[in-house]
């Protein structure tokens, strides 16, 4: 019983401070990232991000292969134009990967 008092005071605690919004905002701000990439590239990237006390500190986005038909540089510019555009703020960092299957 007193699990279930403590479970619910910080799901309450959370509610309260805003942090599911900000969980819930960041997730659609992630996704309309991999919308516009994908409209830009043809290939959609996985976009993952981490907030710091309200400050953006980095933002992941990670192709599934290799982009064959643009440069590396025109990739970057492209996320880093897409990131500050819908997540409203430049991160610390952002973070372009790729995925090399075998």
């Amino acid at each position: 019983m007193f699990r279930i008092a403590a479970a619910l005071t910080f799901v309450v605690t959370l509610a309260a401070c805003g942090a599911i919004d900000t969980v819930n905002e960041g997730m659609k701000q992630a996704r309309a990232v991999e919308s516009d990439l994908e409209a830009s590239t043809g290939v959609r990237p996985q976009v993952g991000f981490n907030w710091n006390n309200g400050r953006l500190v980095r933002v992941t986005v990670q192709y599934p292969q290799l982009v064959a038909s643009r440069s590396l540089s025109d990739l970057a510019e492209a996320a880093r134009a897409a990131v500050g555009r819908e997540f409203k703020q430049m991160p610390d960092n952002i973070v372009l990967a790729f995925s090399l299957p075998k």
